[in-house]
């Protein structure tokens, strides 16, 4: 591998060519969020003298991976937390030479907001370089740091990250040779719902031209006062008091992600529904962004209505069986019972017992399959598609339902599935743990790949637009568009 140089605003950092792709990797954005700066928006960066090293990924949020049993989930969320002050960086893919007014690509990644990084094997922006576009990777504050709304602290810094980082590609477009103008935000899980968040947010609004939304959507929000609960628990778990100064003298390294593992468990008792008694993750994550502050002044559902993101064209989707992922690897979807089942379901919404009804409970369908078939849509397939009615821009829908072989050809096309596709990666979630399985095929992956290339580049699709009349849904695998009828989560979700 051969070297090569970029003169960004804040200094040259140097790299490496492999193969036709120049690859900068761990650039600052942002100043290390440490001391003074740990709960603050985040600072410009300090320029440099002489050349910076970017051939090495660096350091990352705190974080801490709960594997899934029988699935290599490093491939699809980084080895971990890799300590250090400097994490809110950037990787860039580039094609080598010296080429301008490329198409941009920003990736945020998945992972609850709590786990996850710009360096995992599955994520590798090589191919999007590749083929003419420049990729771009962001790590962002996560778990206590990013996403809780401590009092006396900014609220939303998680986003408040990525809107700096969204900043820093337009204010270096020209240097690294991209076009400022054709800049696509995408991003997978708990990045897509941030992506559908900023869509609406007035401190992003000019910042991405187009939004590629993979298994997320704007619902996953908290008021902050519902939010605030979670404050005090996890400063009773902490033994500090509930604010800034409490929370500043607790470092990760000192109890914190212990205390963020165990709130995280479905058995802590705290109720994090609203008023109408909903608790729009289900679970999934203790940690979401929080609307009624300056980054969402509200719900991003009803600033969509009123036209905000209008200006953004849209690509949004979800596969067909994403909660697959949660409940069959863990064997809840096969030994759960009707209570339970009843159970899991009332402690995030109302009328559990007729949505399960709704979804084939007491019909011959197993317990378990009716409460995985009613979360697939309540939680990621039907709020996704009222995200897309409400878009008052351009907007496609797509499924993704190629289904993986993993677990007797149980998993089937769960969350994440679609992530090595599109970035052409199937060799880093293939093998016996692999999420694709043994043979998982490339031509799918070539053709979903190159969807979203030529996404990016002219903000063209093959298939009609979506609209709440027509329904016209691109199912992936099968290369067709179809309507899709109203599902019967539709009754049961605000």
């Amino acid at each position: 591998m051969s070297e090569c140089v970029l003169n960004l605003q804040s200094g040259a950092v140097r790299g490496e060519i492999v193969g036709t792709v120049e690859r900068f990797l761990g650039i600052p954005y942002a100043a290390p969020p440490v001391g003074q700066r740990r709960f603050a928006e985040p600072q410009s960066v300090a320029p440099w003298d002489g050349v910076r090293d970017g051939t090495i990924p660096g350091p990352n949020a705190p974080q801490r991976i709960r594997d899934v049993p029988g699935i290599a989930v490093r491939a699809l969320v980084g080895n971990g937390w890799s300590e250090g002050d400097d994490y809110l960086t950037l990787n860039i893919w580039r094609p080598a030479g010296e080429q301008q007014c490329l198409p941009v690509m920003v990736f945020i990644h998945g992972g609850g907001f709590v786990l996850g990084s710009k360096d995992a094997p599955v994520q590798d922006g090589a191919s999007f370089a590749r083929d003419g576009v420049i990729c771009v990777a962001i790590n962002y504050r996560m778990g206590i740091d990013g996403f809780l709304p401590i009092p006396g602290v900014a609220t939303n810094l998680g986003l408040r990250d990525m809107i700096a980082a969204l900043r820093w590609v337009q204010d270096n477009a020209a240097a690294i040779g991209g076009d400022a103008g054709n800049v696509t935000a995408f991003g997978e899980s708990a990045g897509a719902m941030a992506i559908a968040d900023l869509m609406t947010s007035p401190l992003a609004k000019g910042l991405f031209r187009r939004a590629i939304i993979e298994s997320g959507h704007g619902a996953m929000t908290r008021d902050v006062s519902v939010a605030q609960r979670l404050v005090a628990k996890l400063a009773r778990m902490l033994s500090i008091t509930p604010d800034k100064a409490g929370y500043a003298g607790v470092l990760p390294s000192q109890g914190m992600m212990d205390a963020i593992e165990k709130v995280s468990l479905p058995t802590t008792r705290l109720d994090l529904r609203d008023a109408a008694g909903f608790e729009p993750v289900f679970g999934i994550s203790r940690f979401i962004p929080v609307h009624g502050d300056d980054v969402l002044p509200e719900k991003p559902l009803d600033a969509l209505r009123k036209g905000a993101g209008a200006e953004v064209d849209l690509l949004i989707g979800t596969n067909a069986e994403e909660m697959n992922l949660y409940l069959v690897p863990s064997g809840v979807r096969d030994k759960v019972g009707r209570l339970l089942s009843w159970l899991a379901l009332r402690r995030s919404i109302p009328r559990a017992w007729a949505i399960l009804r709704a979804y084939g409970a007491g019909d011959g369908k197993r317990p378990g399959q009716a409460l995985t078939d009613a979360m697939n849509d309540l939680v990621f397939r039907w709020p996704a598609r009222r995200f897309a009615e409400e878009h008052r821009g351009r907007t496609h829908f797509y499924e993704f339902e190629w289904r993986s072989p993993l677990f007797g050809g149980e998993l089937g096309a769960a969350h994440a599935m679609e992530v090595p596709f599109v970035f052409d990666a199937l060799a880093a979630a293939t093998g016996p743990e692999g999420l694709c399985g043994e043979r998982p095929p490339q031509e799918l992956a070539t053709r979903v790949h190159g969807l979203w290339v030529e996404f990016a580049r002219t903000g063209t699709l093959p298939w009609p637009e979506f609209d709440r009349e027509t329904r016209q849904v691109y199912r992936l695998a099968a290369g067709e568009a179809v309507h899709e009828p109203v599902m019967p989560a539709a009754a049961y979700l605000p």
